[in-house]
């Protein structure tokens, strides 16, 4: 049976978007309706918020110590130090019903981030926009209702992404000269009893890990696409995983508490907490945006 140990019992109302900063030895995540950015230090257990002005979807740490922001009122540059924001793109500003969602910071140095329906029932007005270094937002992929699971395998040459509404992960064939995307096809598509699709992550065996939202799991897909192992979560709805560590062997798992029915909040106490397990394989590190010319 794997340990999985409760690191931060935050409580957030989402808990998403855990990125390890291994020159830091420091975690990244965020808190969706916070809003809020935020450090912790598994060391000291130190943690620290960066308040924010909208909700955000996701981030990426940058090669110049500063951040990547995907808010609901665009993508932005946060300065560590100071807080400041520094508008870069609102490719959405006439779509009110959207927000950004999940995002990555691809092998090359480019930003992906998409965006959701952020109404029910859900409608596939959405998108994948990839921004590139040279300040270029582009709109790679269309139809979306909840875009997510973005992730890179060891080479740099495929990229994994799902719409969670539609259950489905795909896989794309990835030019990291360009950042095009080409060759879409179906990678997984997980039962019930393993979740829908949120966020995930990979490893150096070519495995793809994904947070099963609505089952409570933890799924590693192997390279051909089956279902390698579920692992059950001590919380209800777990949101993304990510590698971390000196060896990159250690999974921590972010999770959401809103929404939850009192049922399952007495069930599932730890929701919106973050978690910890170590794995054998390690993961595949993510890359900082390069934003020297920004």
């Amino acid at each position: 049976m794997t340990e999985i140990r409760c690191v931060l019992g935050a409580h957030p109302i989402v808990g998403e978007g855990p990125t390890w900063a291994a020159e830091e030895r420091a975690l990244y995540w965020i808190d969706i309706h916070g809003p809020s950015l935020n450090r912790f230090d598994p060391a000291s257990g130190a943690t620290k918020a960066w308040m924010l002005p909208s909700p955000i979807g996701s981030f990426g740490l940058t090669k110049k110590g500063r951040a990547i922001l995907a808010l609901k009122s665009g993508l932005h540059l946060l300065d560590l130090g100071t807080g400041a924001l520094k508008p870069l793109a609102n490719p959405e500003a006439k779509l009110p019903h959207n927000r950004f969602n999940d995002g990555k910071v691809s092998p090359d140095g480019r930003f992906f981030a998409g965006t959701m329906y952020d109404a029910k029932p859900r409608k596939p007005e959405a998108a994948l926009y990839r921004f590139d270094p040279d300040g270029t937002c582009t709109r790679v992929i269309e139809g979306l209702s909840v875009s997510n699971g973005l992730a890179w395998s060891a080479d740099g040459k495929t990229m994994f992404h799902s719409d969670s509404t539609a259950n489905t992960v795909w896989a794309w064939n990835y030019d990291a000269k360009t950042g095009a995307i080409a060759n879409r096809r179906e990678f997984t598509r997980p039962s019930e009893a393993a979740g829908r699709p949120d966020g995930a992550a990979t490893d150096m065996e070519g495995c793809y890990w994904s947070a099963g939202v609505s089952a409570g799991n933890l799924n590693r897909f192997r390279p051909d696409g089956t279902l390698d192992r579920s692992i059950a979560m001590p919380c209800a709805a777990p949101t993304m995983p990510c590698f971390a560590g000196p060896d990159m062997k250690t999974i921590y798992v972010t999770s959401l508490r809103e929404g939850l029915s009192p049922e399952k909040l007495a069930k599932f106490p730890l929701s919106g907490s973050i978690f910890a397990l170590e794995v054998d394989v390690p993961g595949v590190p993510v890359a900082k945006f390069d934003d020297t010319k920004l």
